[in-house]
Order: structure tokens, then sequence, then C-alpha cells
């Protein structure tokens, strides 16, 4: 409510001249507001039962706060009596959790979820709709996916003590086929994530451009349609000339509209509004975000989002503080338990294995022990460490940053791989320094205090 309010019969009322604009961007949560958010969730069974290896405390992180946040990437149901089948050719694994995860989640702390990412159909749309269910039942706020377009790209919201928030998820990296789409004419809408397409250019020297220029007008069918000095399009590749090879991306202006008009949307019918996005851009490689990213989290908050939330290439990236506002370009993976995750026909045959031989967990080991075309192996142990973020607000501006190194167990064996725990003195301080390092771009200061990383403002 406004400054300018006053009570009269019990009800508030505003003094004439006075009103709140409905496109308010400003926070308006309790004091001592917290925010608890991590990365990726690829977590296959309920964790809160198991041997206690150090995650005991990490639950206790998760459930200190008004909102913890996380990125979903499994579907939840029980494959036994399941309808649906696994999309065609994607070509990894399926992930896949039993429905004894949803009160599991509960239990650990968790009450908001992202679910736009390209996990999100690996089960269809009937994956998509028990996943849902499942959540929904234990009183999970998630948003992202839905019917149509409408439906993922909605604000879902969570009501708190200190204040209503707001989630609106969306995804830049997605698989074919499972970006949601609204009716048009005869024609239903299709069930899908809320995508935020990207169009990606490969940015070379003038002499690169010039031999890939010579390359292109000796291709037959090549037809010069207009003026095409400082780029050209070869076999579907757009190349741009610059100072040096690197990856460009351009976000879709009618999904940057429609983003940013949830975001306001969500605003207005909430106290708290996160945004998060999900993907890899430019690889999993890199430590750096896409060269889009920055202007559009920043218009995102100017849009009325409180917090930038970015997750996808399982690594941590920098951190940046925008308007007294949070905005983490990658925090990692959280959990990466894929221990009962089925791995498709695709996936043995891509790694060379036969299911008639080989196993699950051996097709799983391999494809971390190689990785992908444009991405590092996954045993990298880089993969394997994460942080815990605790942003606290006072008075309606942001008062603290903690942030909590996690270590996913790398040297441990498959079968006990993958479960956080708070990572030792030394694993801390080589997480910590390379956030600092990686944050310093953005103007970020970060304090280490007790193996804690610490923004003030």
């Amino acid at each position: 409510m406004g400054k300018h309010l006053y009570e009269h019969d019990n009800h508030l009322v505003q003094p004439s001249g006075c009103y709140d604009t409905v496109g308010s961007t400003e926070t308006n949560i309790a004091d001592g507001f917290t925010m608890v958010a991590v990365g990726d969730l690829i977590v296959t069974r309920p964790l809160t039962k198991g041997r206690d290896l150090g995650f005991g405390t990490v639950v206790e992180l998760l459930r200190d706060a008004d909102v913890t946040f996380g990125n979903m990437e499994t579907n939840l149901f029980d494959i036994r009596s399941f309808s649906g089948s696994p999309q065609a050719e994607y070509g990894g694994a399926y992930h896949i959790s039993l429905p004894e995860l949803g009160p599991d989640l509960k239990l650990m702390g968790f009450n908001l979820l992202s679910r736009a990412n390209n996990h999100s159909f690996d089960w269809g749309v009937e994956g998509m709709r028990e996943t849902s269910r499942v959540l929904d039942q234990n009183g999970i706020i998630h948003s992202g996916v839905g019917e149509n377009l409408a439906q993922a790209s909605a604000p879902h919201f969570l009501e708190t003590p200190r204040g209503r928030v707001a989630l609106v998820s969306f995804a830049s990296t997605f698989t074919p086929m499972s970006r949601a789409a609204d009716p048009a004419g005869e024609a239903s809408g299709r069930a899908g994530v809320n995508a935020l397409r990207l169009t990606r250019s490969v940015v070379v020297t003038s002499d690169m451009l010039e031999s890939l220029r010579q390359i292109r007008n000796e291709l037959p069918g090549f037809k010069l349609c207009q003026d095409d000095s400082d780029h050209i399009v070869l076999a579907g590749t757009i190349y741009k000339a610059g100072e040096k090879a690197s990856y460009s991306y351009e976000a879709n202006p009618r999904d940057v509209t429609d983003v940013l008009l949830n975001v306001r949307r969500g605003k207005q019918f909430s106290d708290f509004c996160i945004a998060t996005n999900h993907g890899h851009e430019p690889g999993n490689w890199s430590q750096e975000p896409a060269n889009y990213e920055q202007s559009f989290a920043h218009r995102l908050i100017d849009a009325g989002a409180d917090a930038y939330v970015a997750h996808g290439p399982h690594q941590l990236r920098g951190i940046e503080i925008y308007k007294d506002r949070p905005i983490f370009y990658s925090l990692g993976n959280f959990v990466m338990d894929d221990l009962r995750t089925p791995v498709g026909a695709d996936m043995f045959a891509a790694y060379g294995k036969d299911p008639r031989i080989h196993t699950d967990a051996e097709v799983t080991v391999s494809e971390m022990a190689t990785g992908y075309e444009t991405a590092p192996a996954l045993s990298d142990p880089v993969f394997y460490e994460g942080m815990i973020t605790v942003t606290r607000f006072e008075r309606n501006r942001l008062a603290e940053l903690r942030l909590h190194p996690i270590e996913l167990g790398h040297s441990r064996r498959f079968a006990n791989r993958g479960i956080p725990v708070l990572a030792s003195r030394q694993q801390a301080k080589g997480i910590l320094e390379r956030v600092q390092k990686l944050s310093k771009p953005f103007g970020t200061q970060i304090a280490i205090e007790n193996d804690v990383g610490i923004i003030r403002l």
C-alpha cells in the first residue's frame, strides 16, 4: 500500500489526488523477507529418507526462508502405470522420478519451482500433466508449462506471511516441438513450455567472413536477394563480422514482449516477483552469460521483477545487483542425481552402446565422460559445485545476500553422487573466489566470511 493511505471505518482509503499506479514496480514485502534460490534439480528419488551425508544441514537452509525456489528438471509419475511415452528422437536421458518426490520436495522446503526447461516434455504432454498434478497435490507452486502459451506464460502466485510472490518462468533452451502455442483459427493451442526464442549468429573476423562468402557463392541454388556486406547465411547459419570469433544472440521480439508483459502482470498482483530463465547459451562450457542476457535481465527488473534467476549451463556464473535487485546469471546444479532416469534407444546408439549388453548407468557415465559436441564432459568437477543463495530484504530493499557453497560428491561412487552437502573450507574458498571473479565485471563485491560469500548493500 502507498504511504498516503489512511484508515477509515476499518478500510484503507486513499486521499484525494493520491493513488498507487497499477503499473508500480516497487517491492512491497514485510521486513525480513528472505528468498532462497538454487539451480537445477535433476533428482530421481526422495532424498530426506536417505543416509544423512550432510544433506540435513542443507535442508535446514532451505526451510528457513519465505520462498525456497529451484528449477525442476524432472517429471513425476509411476512409469508402471503411465500411459504416455518419451518424446520422439530426443536422443538423451528421459528425466523421471516417482510421485513420492512431490512430498519430499515439500519436506525439503521447496514451495516455488520453475518448469520451463529442455526436459519439461521428455515424456510429452502426459508427463507434463502428471508432474503438475503431483506438485499441485503437495501445494508447490510452479510455472512455465501449460496446455497452451497463455497458461505456460502466466505468472503463478505463492502466498507467504510476508507478502504474495509471483513467478514467471521461461526457457531460452528447449527441445523441438515443446514450445507452447495459443489457438489460431480452427487450430487448437499446443501444450508446451513458455519459450524465449533466440536467433544465434556466429561472429567471425572480416577475412573469415569473406572466405565464407566465397564458399557460399560457389554453392548451387544461391541467389543474392539483399545487401549482405556485414553478414551472410551459409547452410542455415548466420555469420556476422566482428573483432573475434564468438556467438551472438538476438531474442525474438514477440517473445520478449510476452515475457515482459507477464512480469508486469505478475508484479501488479503480487508484492514480490521472480523472473526465471533456463538457458544453456552460449554453451555449458561458458562461465559467462550469452551476450543478450544482461540487457534483457535489466528490462525484466525495469518491468517489475524483484529478482532474476537463471539456470541451465550446469555451472556457476556471475552475480549482478541492478537497482537493488539480485541477478543470478546461473546457480549451477543443486541436485544431479540421475540414477533412475531411463536411457532411450537413441542415446544408447549415440554412445555406441547396446541395451542387450550395456546398462543405463554405463551409458550415463559414458555421456558424462565425453560430453556433447559443444559442451565439456559433465564429469568435470565444476559441474558438481553450486550455491544456495539467501537474499534478505529490509524496508523493501535488498539488505544482504549470502552465498553458501555446496558440492555434489564428484569423488563419490556413481550410486551416491549428485546429492548436495555444504562444501569443505578449502572447496568453499575456491568456489567463492571463482564467483568473485565472475561477478567483478558486473561491479559486484563479494566478501568471504566463515566460508560464506556475503554481498551487503
